[in-house]
């Protein structure tokens, strides 16, 4: 896994060479033009997806995402789809700062110049706030906490979906039906499974075994963390499992040294999710 341990965006694009064309998809660009990619890994049902990098401080999700998906691929089971990356912008700017922002760099400097605190993408937008799952609940519950502007966390967009990040997931996710989604976030070694009248059942059956192998505890989010998010959409959206992953623990960025004691846990959590 060493070669996981130098998170820039060049050596994450070297990284996704190693699959083949066939197995990469192209699904949006970001708010700096950047490519946002999904990989399809086997044939067959059902159709699982793992998604990562929602936020910039948690590249580690992104990393986890990379090995695991090549793991999967040399003995693939049914059809998994990866999507490593969902904000590319965020991540840049989490690592190197303002400048990796482009021509948006003075925007972002001028909303928080802490790369360490950076988790939106780069119109500051927090794309785990922008899905439309009780986005006007969402929406009143920043105000209140008196985020009501971009911000380098929590402010969830003029509107439900207005990021290209997040359309571009919400569109892969209307083409494809998966069966259940999974995303990958840091930090606290929690699972996430529940949102409204609209989760199955079997939802928590599956929670628990993941949680059983990996020793991660099945849990509620705070309210502000409930609501706008991806797993939140998908239940909503289409009735079927969701869940949120939070890996690590510590105070986001994790340090890249994590990693290593942290995957193994990851890794089983994944094999349960994506066999079951």
């Amino acid at each position: 896994m060493e070669a996981l341990f130098l998170p820039d965006f060049q050596n994450r694009e070297a990284f996704l060479r190693r699959f083949s064309p066939a197995e990469r998809r192209y699904i949006g660009r970001s708010i700096c033009r950047r490519p946002i990619e999904a990989l399809r890994i086997g044939c067959g049902e059902p159709r699982v997806l793992i998604a990562a990098g929602f936020h910039g401080t948690e590249y580690l999700t992104v990393l986890t995402a990379l090995e695991f998906a090549l793991e999967y691929a040399e003995a693939p089971q049914n059809e998994v789809w990866f999507v490593p990356c969902v904000n590319p912008d965020g991540t840049e700017i989490a690592l190197h700062g303002c400048e990796s922002a482009g021509k948006r760099r003075e925007c972002v400097r001028q909303i928080c110049p802490d790369k360490n605190k950076w988790q939106a993408n780069a119109r500051g937008v927090d794309i785990n706030h922008n899905f439309d799952a009780d986005w006007e609940q969402v929406h009143r519950r920043e105000r209140a906490m008196g985020i009501d502007r971009p911000s380098c966390t929590r402010y969830g967009g003029a509107f439900p979906e207005s990021e290209p990040e997040t359309q571009a997931l919400s569109r892969l996710c209307r083409r494809v039906r998966f069966e259940r989604v999974l995303a990958l976030h840091s930090q606290g070694r929690e699972i996430y499974w529940d949102f409204g009248e609209h989760t199955p059942p079997c939802c928590r059956t599956l929670a628990d075994k993941m949680a059983a192998v990996s020793g991660y505890k099945v849990a509620c989010p705070e309210p502000i963390a409930t609501g706008g998010g991806f797993k939140d959409w998908f239940i909503q959206c289409f009735h079927r499992c969701g869940y949120t992953v939070e890996m690590g623990l510590g105070e986001n960025p994790l340090p890249l040294s994590e990693l290593p004691k942290e995957y193994p846990k990851v890794r089983e959590l994944l094999r349960v999710f994506v066999s079951d």
